[in-house]
């Protein structure tokens, strides 16, 4: 197998591994879900897809790049440590901001159905 084929196979069992011990994850799985259901369910347009798919991408990342960060300053310094706490407060945070704008996204793209 090719490396550049083992690297997809890494990516997806880092995917898997996140899933399966990330309820947040699992959550923002969920979520994109029901967007997307909700999307079929209102036919949208071209155009929300693209931007659907790109705030479900954004959180998603977020979410595993968050996942990363706390997993390395829980194995770097796995006392309490303020700085450490403060890292990981900080990562969540991109997490939260991220899903904030991508459900403001999605109330506009949703609402001209609902009102």
């Amino acid at each position: 197998m090719s490396r550049f084929s083992r690297s997809f196979l890494f990516a997806w069992n880092g995917f898997r591994l996140a899933f399966n011990e990330q309820s947040n994850l699992r959550f923002h799985v969920l979520a994109a879900s029901l967007v997307m259901a909700a999307g079929f369910l209102f036919n949208v347009t071209v155009i929300e897809w693209c931007i659907l798919l790109f705030c479900i991408g954004l959180v998603i990342t977020a979410e595993l790049v968050n996942s990363a960060i706390e997993g390395l300053v829980d194995l770097v310094s796995p006392e309490q440590n303020e700085k450490a706490g403060k890292v990981k407060d900080i990562s969540a945070a991109s997490v939260l901001v991220v899903s904030i704008v991508s459900a403001i996204v999605g109330i506009i793209i949703f609402s001209k159905h609902f009102f």
